[in-house]
């Protein structure tokens, strides 16, 4: 919009100009054209200024950005100045956006643009290459057993948000959590991720961070887009989806399908390798259903619902001492509907309303030994409310306070047939209300000074009353450096599966004595400009969590003390208009300092991870390589005989090819091979990559 009045302005004095050169009137005529000019462009100007439509008003994420479905804005801005005579106009224009997000902690994206050129089958796939993740269970062998680990802490240890909003299910991990290869990479416009004073707003339990998955509205003209791939070991994927606009309502509805046999042959030792030596059990098949709605009611308040359905149908690999043959079923179910409005007769002050809906239905099943039947079942819903107000206070001043409500409730039912277990056979429902205050200040003390204050006060049905501050401090050293530093303290309650279900798969038993786990988390860092088109983020993080959840004896328990300490670098650059790269390292120390296994780093968690890519794009032309170093992790469970938990698998480096061919108009080839070196190596605890793989596929827009 800005743009097209600035185009407007641009239009109006050329026309002008042309009709004062021709003009054969007096000189006063050509006086009154030129006050004519000034009075259009003023007009022009005040339409520009007066269209602020409510979608564009964003702010810093741990400022004031609510996070929610945005469309991407333009940051140019548009003056007009008139001297006393009224003999010059000036036009500037200004606003140029901040390579770096002001705020006291590292902040992260993914692009849509960089989802393209990646070509992921997964969210997992696609979060890998952002510095902090550790991430195990992406493609060929994925488990769900095998994990998520931002900062060495768990995924549930992070909040995660679609659009703003929780879909958390704080199921332990065993038991599935937060399943990131099923949510659909068709329906993400871009990821963000945050940390620090993020805790405040969103969740205590953000011991790593925050997660935002932002999906998209339609685009001004009608656009449908369709691709189809397939690969080795009976890959399938296929996508469709079409988004557009309509008056001032906008639209985006999608279908996503993916399926693998992933039946390929594993070394002696690996998980779930058959008599014949292929891998046995690794299928994995899900269906997405995805759509979005966005309705502008007036320049001042924009309602928006998305929704999206996922079925998951799978078999379970970790175990498989001797073969695992359990299968998988996961469907999950969410809906959000949020309201937007500007309050007063500004654009400082936002408020936002949103309601969801979430359901996770997870269940196990499959014989012991070839003997005997077990099945597990954990069906949790919940019911959100969020209010938040983000309040331009004064030109350097800014809060942002709101209130979250959550309503949960957990099904559970077990059912075994040996006879060792029959008496542990239960149905339990459980509920849980969580209530939390939060409120966040950021002042800008100075033109290089910036704190945020924060406090989020909880209220819970199980564990009473907890209070979680934060802190962070941000100085614009010069133009091109600013140092951050952030602390928060953080509370995560234990799951209602570990505290009421006997886990029927794995043999594990609930405990209602559970403590919630405890701690702090802290960063410090810089962000650095090293040249017009080289940008660097050096961060060192730690953690102390209290209490952490594990397995001591076959029951779940507050196992002791972890400390973590580690270091992030994210570095990138673009080498030309069509060349760019970047190279991001985490070293992540995860110590556990009580208990059976003091000073042993955390079980699968890699002392070191890197990625580099290198891209060249020109028009429809996209050649992009990926390198990946995994630097081992400690196998910590289920050891084969004359093996120690204290092993850890072998470092690797993975390289990956992705190609984009325009065929013909709109059409294009894509071209993935994976592992370029064709090494079979241990991903995560005795589960192995095949080797050389590739995918191909085409996609199409109109």
């Amino acid at each position: 919009m800005k743009l097209y009045f600035f185009l407007l302005n641009i239009t109006l004095i050329n026309f002008s100009l042309m009709s004062y050169a021709v003009a054969e009137t007096n000189p006063k005529d050509v006086e009154g054209d030129r006050k004519l000019l000034i009075q259009k462009l003023k007009s022009a100007t005040s339409q520009q200024q007066k269209a602020v439509e409510l979608r564009k008003v964003t702010f810093p994420s741990t400022k004031a950005e609510l996070l929610v479905q945005q469309p991407d804005s333009i940051g140019e801005e548009l003056e007009t100045e008139e001297t006393e005579d009224d003999n010059e106009i000036l036009v500037e224009v200004e606003g140029q956006q901040d390579t770096f997000t002001p705020t006291s902690a590292p902040v992260y994206q993914i692009t849509e643009e960089e989802l393209i050129r990646q070509n992921p089958n997964s969210l997992s796939e696609a979060l890998r290459g952002l510095p902090g993740f550790a991430i195990n269970d992406f493609g060929f062998g994925a488990d769900i057993h095998t994990g998520t680990y931002f900062r060495g802490n768990s995924i549930n240890q992070t909040v995660y948000l679609l659009n703003g909003r929780p879909i958390n299910t704080n199921i332990n991990t065993y038991h599935g959590a937060t399943d990131l290869n099923s949510i659909p990479v068709g329906a993400i416009e871009r990821v963000e991720l945050s940390s620090g004073t993020s805790s405040t707003l969103y969740g205590s339990e953000a011991f790593g961070g925050v997660i935002n998955i932002i999906t998209k509205l339609g685009q001004q003209t009608p656009t449908f887009k369709a691709s189809a791939e397939f690969g080795e070991f009976e890959q399938s994927q296929y996508r469709a989806s079409y988004g557009g606009s309509v008056g001032t309502v906008r639209f985006n509805v999608g279908y996503e399908e993916y399926s693998a046999e992933n039946r390929y042959r594993v070394p002696e030792g690996s998980v779930n390798r058959d008599a014949e030596g292929f891998l046995f059990n690794g299928d994995t098949a899900t269906s997405n259903y995805f759509g979005s709605l966005g309705i502008d009611v007036n320049s001042r308040n924009t309602l928006s619902l998305d929704a999206y359905k996922i079925s998951s149908r799978r078999g379970l690999l970790y175990f498989g001492f001797p073969l695992q043959r359990d299968r998988l079923d996961h469907d999950v179910f969410n809906v959000g509907l949020s309201w937007k409005t500007l309050l007063g007769n500004s654009d400082d002050s936002v408020l936002n309303t949103t309601l969801s809906y979430n359901q996770d239905y997870f269940n196990t099943y499959g014989p012991t030994q070839n003997i005997y039947y077990r099945t597990g079942t954990l069906n949790s819903q919940a019911v959100s409310a969020r209010v938040d107000h983000d309040w331009q206070l004064t030109a350097n001043n800014t809060l942002r306070w709101g209130i979250d409500l959550q309503s949960r409730d957990l099904n559970g039912d077990v059912l075994s047939n040996a006879p060792n277990r029959t008496t542990l056979n239960e149905s339990e429902t459980r509920d849980r209300f969580h209530t939390a205050l939060f409120a966040l200040n950021t002042w800008q003390i100075s033109n290089t000074f910036q704190t945020d204050l924060g406090l989020r006060q909880n209220f819970s049905s199980e564990f009473g009353s907890y209070l979680n501050p934060s802190i962070g401090l941000r100085w614009a050293a010069s133009r091109n450096i600013a140092l951050r530093s952030s602390w928060v303290g953080v509370q995560r309650n234990p799951g209602l599966d570990q505290l009421y279900v006997f886990d029927t798969v794995h043999n594990w038993l609930p405990n209602r004595d559970l403590d919630p786990e405890t701690g702090s988390s802290w960063t410090g860092g810089v962000d650095v400009q090293l040249s017009p088109s080289l940008t660097g983020q050096f961060t060192y993080f730690g953690s102390s969590l209290s209490d952490r959840l594990g397995i001591q004896n076959g029951q779940w328990a507050n196992i002791g003390l972890v400390k973590t300490n580690g270091l992030e670098a994210a570095l990138k650059w673009q080498i030309s208009p069509r060349w760019s790269t970047f190279v991001n390292y985490t070293y992540t120390n995860a110590k556990i300092k009580s208990g059976a296994e003091e000073g042993l780093q955390l079980g699968l968690v890699p002392y070191s991870v890197a990625q580099l890519g290198v891209g060249y794009g020109s028009g429809d032309w996209q050649v992009n390589l990926y390198a990946s170093y995994f630097g081992g992790a400690r196998r910590a469970f289920f050891n084969n005989p004359g093996e120690s938990s204290t092993d850890f698998s072998p470092s690797f480096l993975n390289l990956d090819l992705a190609a984009r061919v325009p065929v013909y108009k709109n059409i294009g080839l894509s071209l993935y091979l994976e592992n370029l070196a064709d090494v079979q190596y241990e991903k995560s605890n005795r589960i192995y990559h095949p080797g050389l793989t590739f995918r191909v596929g085409l996609s199409a827009n109109f």
